[in-house]
C-alpha cells in the first residue's frame, strides 16, 4: 500500500495465488482493479523459477510502473513455496546440504523475486512512500505431501501447516517503510493476520472502515507502543491433507488452549516456558482450562463460526490407520527431509487410501458413520438436571439429584458397531458416581472421574454398541450412584463407527 495521499481512490491489483473462490468470488468481484493469476507451476529455467515466481514478479513490476503516479495497493501472492515443489536444478545442487535442497532453492528464487520488487520501488522513487509487508498464511509443511517433501520442519515449534499448534500458526512477518518504521527491530507482542487491514488503513491515513476482527498495529510499528492485552482466536473445523483434524485455539498472554472438535479433548500450554507445546498443563490448571474454553466458545458464537456435524460416512478403521499409528504433530526432523519422508511413507499411504476419486473429485469411502449428541439437544428428566447454555458451561449440569436423567433421539446413518465416547467434567469431591448409558438394548457403564473442574471436560471411551438398523434410535444416560455433591457435567456423547 502506498501511503501519504490521505485519501481513498487507490489503484488495486491482485497478482498470483487466490484460492478464495471461483466465478463470482474472484479478485475482480472483490473490488480489485487488476487480476493476474499467472501459472502455479512453470518449467524451471534461467529466466523462470519452478512456481512462476518471475512471471508474477514481472506482472507486479508492470503494475508499479503504470500506477506510480497515484496511490496503489498491490497484493502479490506467490505460489512459491506451495506444493508441488519445483526449482531450477542448479539451485537444488547448490543447496544440496540443506534440510530440503529443493525447498531451499525455491526460497532463493522467492528472495530474488522480492528483491526485484524492492529494487523497482527504489528505482521509481517510491520506497519512502510505500509500506511493504512480507508474510504468509500458514506455517511450513512438515509432512510428506508429494514429491520432494516434507518441505521443512518447524523446530522448535510443534507440527506445521494444517494444525492449531504453533508450527502451523506462526508465520513470518516483516514490515518495511523507510524513514517511518525503524529497520532491524524485532517486536514481541503477538499479532494475527486480521490485524493487517486496520493497520494499513491507519498507516495510510485512510478512514478506518470496519468493523474488523483485528486491531491496528500502527502504534507498535511506528512508536513501539504495545497493543492492549487481548486474546487471539483460531478456528479450523476441517480435516487436512497434512493430517490436521478439526480444532480451535485461544491464546491469552503466554497461555494457549487447543480444543479438538472430534472428541472435545482440551490441551493447555504455557508458551513462554514451552514454545514447543510438549507439556500439556490442562490437568494441573483445570480452572484456566475452563476459563479459556469458555472464551473460545463465546468468540465462536459471536462470529457465528461454522461448526462440525457428524460424518455419515465415518469409517473407524480408516481413522485408526491415519491418526492412531503415528502422531504427525510430534515428528522429529531427523537428518533431512528425505529421512523424514521415508518414515512418513506408510502414513501417507493410509492417508491417500482414505479418499477415493470420481471424475477427479474426492469422495470419502463410506463407513458406518457417526452421531454427535450435544448437551443442548438432550431432553432432561427430573427436578434439577438442565442444559446450561453459558459459553463457559455448554453442558448438562445441576445434576445433583441422582434420580434425574437425560435422553437423546438420534439417527444412525447405517447399521454397524459404534464406539461410545462420553465428554464429562467433574469437580473435586464429586467423582466416583456410577453412570449407565443405554442404547439399542445394551447398557454401558462408567465411573465418573474427577477432572479438577466441572467445566474441564475429558473424553471417555466406554465401550461399543451394535446398531442393527439405520434410522432413529434413543440413547439415555442415568446415574446409579452419587457419592459426591453432583453426578457430573455432560457436554456430549459421540457414537462413531468402531474400527
Amino acid at each position: 500500500m502506498r501511503s501519504g495521499s490521505g485519501r481513498s481512490g487507490y489503484a488495486t491489483a491482485c497478482v498470483g495465488k487466490w484460492h478464495l473462490g471461483g466465478k463470482g468470488f474472484l479478485p475482480m468481484d472483490q473490488g480489485f482493479d487488476v487480476y493476474f493469476a499467472g501459472n502455479a507451476k512453470t518449467t524451471a529455467s534461467a529466466t523462470e523459477g519452478g512456481k512462476g515466481e518471475y512471471e508474477l514478479t514481472e506482472a507486479a513490476l508492470r503494475f508499479l510502473e503504470e500506477r506510480r503516479d497515484r496511490p496503489f495497493f498491490l497484493y502479490l501472492a506467490h505460489n512459491n513455496p506451495h506444493v508441488p515443489l519445483s526449482a531450477r536444478p542448479e539451485l537444488v545442487a547448490k543447496h544440496r546440504e540443506a534440510y530440503n535442497p529443493t525447498y531451499a532453492a525455491m526460497l532463493e528464487t522467492l528472495d530474488d523475486a522480492v528483491g526485484r520488487l524492492l529494487a523497482k520501488l527504489d528505482e521509481l522513487g517510491l520506497a519512502d512512500r510505500t509500506i511493504v509487508v512480507f508474510t504468509s498464511d500458514n506455517g511450513g509443511l512438515h509432512v510428506l505431501e508429494g514429491e520432494s517433501t516434507p518441505a521443512t520442519h518447524n523446530t522448535p515449534f510443534r507440527a506445521g501447516k494444517g494444525y492449531c499448534y504453533e508450527g502451523g500458526l506462526r508465520v513470518p512477518a516483516i514490515v518495511r517503510w523507510p524513514g517511518k518504521i525503524p529497520a532491524g527491530a524485532a517486536l514481541d507482542p503477538p499479532a494475527i493476520s486480521t490485524d493487517w487491514a486496520p493497520t494499513l488503513l491507519e498507516l495510510a491515513g485512510l478512514p478506518e472502515g470496519g468493523p474488523f476482527d483485528g486491531i491496528s498495529l500502527a502504534g507498535l510499528l511506528l512508536r513501539r507502543e504495545a497493543p492492549p492485552p487481548r486474546p487471539l482466536f483460531w478456528h479450523f473445523p476441517h480435516y487436512t491433507n497434512q493430517g490436521g483434524r478439526p480444532a480451535g485455539a485461544v491464546r491469552q498472554g503466554p497461555w494457549k488452549l487447543v480444543e479438538h472438535y472430534e472428541d472435545g479433548r482440551l490441551e493447555l500450554f504455557q508458551l513462554d516456558r514451552d514454545p514447543g507445546e510438549a507439556a500439556d498443563q490442562s490437568a494441573s490448571e483445570p480452572a484456566r482450562v475452563a476459563e479459556l474454553r469458555g472464551m473460545l466458545e463465546a468468540w465462536r458464537r459471536a462470529v457465528d463460526a461454522q461448526t462440525n456435524t457428524a460424518n455419515p460416512d465415518f469409517d473407524g478403521q480408516l481413522w485408526t490407520d491415519v491418526y492412531s499409528r503415528l502422531d504427525t504433530s510430534r515428528l522429529e526432523p531427523g537428518a533431512g527431509a528425505a529421512e523424514l519422508a521415508a518414515k512418513l511413507a506408510p502414513w501417507r499411504r493410509f492417508m491417500d487410501r482414505a479418499v477415493s476419486f470420481e471424475d477427479g473429485r474426492p469422495v470419502a469411502l463410506p463407513g458406518s458413520g457417526a452421531a454427535i449428541l450435544d448437551a443442548r439437544d438432550a431432553k432432561p428428566h427430573g427436578s434439577k438436571l438442565r442444559y446450561e447454555p453459558e459459553p463457559r458451561k455448554d453442558t448438562l449440569g445441576y445434576w445433583t439429584d441422582a434420580a434425574d436423567w437425560a435422553e437423546w433421539t438420534f439417527t444412525a446413518p447405517r447399521a454397524g458397531t459404534f464406539e461410545v465416547v462420553v465428554l464429562q467434567g467433574c469437580g473435586k469431591g464429586s467423582g466416583g458416581a456410577e453412570v449407565e448409558i443405554e442404547v439399542a438394548g445394551k447398557t454401558l457403564g462408567m465411573t465418573v472421574e474427577e477432572t479438577g473442574h466441572f467445566q474441564r471436560f475429558v473424553p471417555r471411551a466406554i465401550g461399543t454398541v451394535r446398531l442393527e438398523s439405520p434410522g432413529p434410535h434413543t440413547l439415555a444416560v442415568r446415574a446409579r450412584s452419587k457419592p459426591g455433591p453432583a453426578v457430573m457435567d455432560l457436554r456430549r456423547v459421540v457414537l462413531r463407527a468402531a474400527p
